[in-house]
């Protein structure tokens, strides 16, 4: 009798642990440095729902790494031997990795922050944050979210904003500054390409944000553009709805904020969101503002 029941015994753990295996946050982590890898492991290994599955120490092995585990979610550091951080995100976003790239730095710097959006990271968090934070940012990106706090939306339309009222609407190589004019042209190859092809079948029209008037704020209560502002095609896409709240999205505004605006449910909210997502075939929030300004679609403030 022994027999029969020690089979059974011995197969029934993995099957009782195979379905919190699968449905955990999988996260590499990316770093030159062992013992910083040791100190993210430990904090993620400790929260409950997270599992690191594996480890890299330069960019290279990153995208190798990306490509046999695919991870959810990937902790990527910047300076590294080899390929930094940021090509090395590139790479694995070019790659049609479905992982979301948290960028982890020691330098606050906008160079880096800028970089990082054109490479197709979801979020960007300095490596002075608190331990909780760097779980927190985790579960947001495994959400399908991006990392993309008020501040560092305000330096994305600071910068949108000098550059456009340096150079006009259509400078778009120069919104960025120095070291990260290539995001205003990623959209040939990078995660938040856009083109003539997403344009629903038909539908060859162009679209043109309106004049100033009684409803010219309407999108992220930023100034309008001049009538002649012409949109790629995919802003023709968006309903009047999804085109709000695309706005408020790049105001820096979360889903809950959204909704108390709307005086709708958040849930509704993460409906339109995902909407607007799929229709100018960005990734995440961080390239739909990016899209946003880069566009003409919200015009910063003076």
């Amino acid at each position: 009798m022994s027999d029969p029941v020690t089979a059974p015994a011995a197969s029934t753990p993995p099957a009782a642990s195979a379905p919190p295996a699968s449905s955990a946050v999988r996260v590499l982590l990316v770093d030159d440095q062992e013992l910083v890898r040791t100190g993210f492991r430990a904090i993620l290994s400790a929260q409950p729902g997270v599992e690191v599955i594996g480890e890299a120490g330069d960019g290279i092995a990153a995208v190798s790494a990306a490509a046999e585990l695919d991870p959810d979610v990937i902790c990527m550091d910047v300076q590294m031997p080899g390929i930094d951080g940021l090509e090395a995100t590139r790479r694995i976003v070019d790659a049609g990795s479905r992982a979301a790239i948290l960028v982890l730095t020691t330098f606050d710097s906008d160079d880096y922050l800028f970089r990082a959006l054109a490479a197709g990271a979801s979020g960007f968090l300095l490596k002075t944050a608190r331990p909780e934070h760097l779980a927190e940012a985790v579960r947001v990106l495994a959400a399908g979210d991006a990392l993309l706090s008020p501040e560092v939306t305000r330096r994305v339309i600071e910068r949108f904003g000098a550059g456009v009222r340096a150079g006009g609407a259509d400078a778009a190589g120069g919104r960025f500054g120095a070291g990260a004019a290539e995001l205003a042209g990623s959209g040939a190859a990078g995660p938040g390409a856009v083109g003539p092809d997403a344009v629903a079948p038909g539908d060859g029209r162009e679209a043109t944000r309106p004049s100033a008037g009684p409803d010219a704020d309407a999108h992220a209560g930023a100034d309008a553009p001049r009538a002649s502002t012409v949109l790629p095609p995919e802003a023709a896409l968006l309903t009047e709805r999804e085109a709000e709240v695309l706005g408020h999205v790049a105001r820096g505004l979360s889903n809950a904020e959204i909704a108390a605006e709307l005086v709708v449910g958040e849930a509704t909210v993460k409906t339109h969101v995902s909407n607007v997502l799929l229709k100018l075939r960005v990734r995440d929030r961080v390239q739909a503002v990016v899209w946003a300004y880069d566009s003409g679609f919200v015009a910063p403030s003076a």
